[in-house]
Parts: C-alpha cells; sequence; structure tokens
C-alpha cells in the first residue's frame, strides 16, 4: 500500500485540500498533517489519520517511515518559504525536508497571488530541488463549467503530477 502524506497549510482553499484527501484511490494511505490555522479537519468525518503537526516526533518526520510522496494543498507562503530555506520547525516542514532529502515527490500549491520576487525565488528554489510546484490554475481546455469541475481538473493535474492514476478530467485531445 502506497503512502501519502498530505499537508493543510493556511486557512484559504482548504477545501481542495480535502477534496484532493476524499479523491485519492482506496489504496493510498492518507496521513494528513494541518497547521493551526487549517485544523477544521476532522478526524471522525474523513478516511486518514490527522497527525499533531506539533509533534515532530510523528512517523512523516523520519525517512525511514517510507512515504511515498506527500503533497501540501493549499500551500500558504509561509510554510513555502520555510521549506525553501531548510526550516523544519514543525511536522509540516520536516515531512517535506523528508521528502526533499529522500529525493520522493513533494507537490506543493501557493494559494496567494499575485507571486512577489521573494516568494517566486522560493519556488524557483525548490524547483531546483525538484520539489513540484503547482498552483491551483485551470485548464480551460477542460471545458471546466462549474466549480466542482475545475476542482477535479486540479485534484486530477496533482494526481498526474504524482503518478496516481485518475480520470478526473476531460483530457486534452488536440482537437
Amino acid at each position: 500500500m502506497k503512502k501519502v502524506i498530505v499537508g493543510i497549510s493556511g486557512a484559504s482553499s482548504v477545501r481542495l485540500g480535502l477534496k484532493f484527501i476524499r479523491s485519492l484511490p482506496k489504496e493510498y494511505k492518507t496521513f494528513v498533517i494541518a497547521t493551526d490555522n487549517a485544523k477544521i479537519v476532522s478526524q471522525k468525518e474523513e478516511r486518514f489519520k490527522l497527525l499533531d503537526d506539533a509533534d515532530i516526533s510523528e512517523c512523516t518526520a523520519s525517512g525511514s517511515f517510507g512515504a511515498d510522496m506527500m503533497a501540501i494543498i493549499p500551500c500558504s507562503m509561509n510554510s513555502l518559504a520555510k521549506i525553501a530555506v531548510g526550516i523544519a520547525d514543525n511536522l509540516l516542514t520536516r515531512s517535506a525536508a523528508v521528502m526533499i532529502k529522500e529525493q520522493k515527490k513533494l507537490l506543493l500549491s501557493p494559494r496567494e497571488m499575485p507571486y512577489c520576487a521573494i516568494s517566486l525565488q522560493n519556488m524557483l528554489t525548490l524547483a531546483q530541488n525538484r520539489v513540484i510546484i503547482a498552483p491551483p490554475i485551470a485548464g480551460f481546455y477542460a471545458d471546466i463549467k462549474t466549480l466542482e469541475q475545475m476542482e477535479d481538473f486540479l485534484i486530477g493535474r496533482w494526481f498526474d503530477l504524482l503518478g496516481i492514476p485518475n480520470d478526473l478530467y476531460k483530457r486534452w485531445s488536440g482537437e
């Protein structure tokens, strides 16, 4: 069974992180880290293990845990900046640092705009370290008509980038 860590950082766009979790295939064991500003996640209603962001000794803080991938959706600029410069002061940033050092897939979905030069530099630093930077940007070729279709498109693209099979959106056919 593949292990996926999902981080929810910040308070805006938490809905996308939750829908990402709900859309994961059942064969993925899911571990969720929510920062204090994103603690609206309810462990009783979802099929995942909610980890304590303040507990640096949780399983995801170790490379020997063997997580296959990690996505932080949404990813606040604060968390992105910490990860970019190697600050691992909570479970979320420590788990991201582990994914980078273990050369595992790490996807960050920064949610704020516009991007300032500092944020862009942090994203460049992360991209140069094989981190996938994938903000929630709709692909209009997918014939999106509703908010739910847009969310499915975003989650489907994130799944594609992480190597998770899906049929959540209309793919480009070239026609």
